[in-house]
């Protein structure tokens, strides 16, 4: 937000017509619209109508589809606007590069890393929504932030209750982070029962309103899983220090507990404006409209220990944790393929875990992660052996 005679804060926004995107623009033009912040750029996947409306509603100057062959699309959608229109991978790490003071990164999957991490190195605030940049570089995304100067602010609903709860200069008195879950769709079935789940069924989340891929990432706790490995890196943790409880209510983002026995917790409403708006005006707050808990109404608020043998998602990322170097790229990659095939109907629900599994165990001789040449080998490898255990299992089938 400006005051007087001070600029507008220049923004840029990855992933601008998915879920995250569209709540951060609604964010923005709840805290002042063009008159506090310019639109330095949008990227979007495969909706080039609504990214060229988006782009024309807040002046951005930039506008990028991921996807090369949308170009001409996007241009003639742009045409006589003004508004400059790009596509594909170099576009997107243009996009990155481009001067603006904060960055929020919504791009799913691996594909927002490159992006994001040129934004790093020129020194924005990242607001990071993305959970592959942590899970697949971890140390050094985290390294490349702090030598560009900038600020790392987490807007995962988790990750930004943790960093709300988190004390000044009392790291060291932090004893445990508590991650909370709803429990997804299929909280109380059985494996048997998950097993017939197709991707409509999965990805109807039961509290909040999110894209397909978080959606069933949610239904298959893999969402969670990813949150531990990004909390690591986040928060300076060792892997026992992360908890997962299951919270059905989604009131109660995560936790904090510290060694005299405190424990702090953030709520609010499943409302992922709150968390965005955070880390827009961080470390101030701003008011914003969004539904206001009613503790009367709630009465009650529940919590269960997660299955990791109904959820072996939970179980992988301890194993990932554990053995540290690529095996957060070497999971996620296996997952992101094995989702995808889910999707098309080429894999049933469970097996997208088996898969994973199946080739983090082939690769755990694979090197350090040292540097992003490694991390992207890592990402490419376990994305090949994910598709041809999955061309496999419809051999066999």
């Amino acid at each position: 937000m400006t005051t007087g005679n001070q600029k507008p804060r220049r923004l840029t926004i990855f992933g601008s017509t998915g879920s995250i995107g569209q709540n951060t623009l609604d964010v923005v033009n709840q805290l002042g619209g063009r008159e506090a912040f310019e639109v330095v750029a949008l990227t979007g996947n495969s909706n080039i109508g609504l990214l060229a409306e988006q782009a024309k509603a807040c002046g951005a100057k930039l506008a990028v589809a991921a996807d090369d062959s949308q170009y001409a699309t996007l241009k003639e959608a742009l045409a006589g606007t003004g508004i400059e229109a790009g596509a594909g991978r170099e576009a997107l790490i243009e996009a990155g590069a481009r001067e603006s003071d904060w960055v929020m990164a919504a791009i799913v999957g691996t594909a927002g890393l490159e992006p994001t991490l040129a934004a790093a190195k020129r020194g924005a605030d990242i607001a990071l929504a993305n959970k592959e940049c942590l899970v697949s570089a971890g140390e050094l995304f985290v390294k490349a932030v702090a030598r560009g100067g900038g600020r790392l602010i987490p807007v995962d609903s988790e990750h930004s209750a943790i960093f709300q709860s988190l004390e000044d200069d009392q790291h060291h008195a932090v004893e445990r982070i508590v991650l909370t879950a709803s429990g997804g769709p299929f909280r109380t079935w059985t494996r048997d029962q998950m097993a017939g789940v197709t991707a409509e069924i999965a990805r109807a989340h039961p509290n909040w309103s999110m894209g397909l891929k978080i959606s069933i990432g949610s239904a298959s706790m893999f969402n969670k899983a990813l949150e531990m490995i990004e909390a690591k890196h986040l928060f300076d943790l060792r892997p026992d220090q992360i908890e997962v409880i299951i919270h059905p209510q989604s009131v109660i983002h995560s936790m904090v507990g510290y060694t005299d026995g405190s424990v702090l917790a953030q709520l609010g409403s499943p409302d992922m404006r709150t968390a965005i708006s955070y880390a827009l005006t961080y470390p101030d707050r701003a008011p914003l409209n969004v539904e206001r808990l009613d503790f009367a109404k709630l009465a009650r608020l529940d919590f269960e220990a997660p299955d990791e043998v109904r959820f072996p998602a939970l179980r992988l990322a301890r194993t990932a944790l554990e053995r540290g170097g690529v095996q957060g790229a070497v999971m996620n990659a296996a997952e992101e393929i094995a989702f995808h095939a889910f999707c098309a109907g080429r894999i049933g629900f469970l097996d997208m875990a088996d898969v994973a599994e199946r080739v983090m165990e082939d690769m755990t001789q694979f090197a350090p992660a040292n540097s992003m040449d490694e991390v992207f080998a890592a990402d490419t490898e376990a994305r090949h052996r994910a598709g041809r255990i999955i061309a496999h299992k419809e051999m066999a089938a």
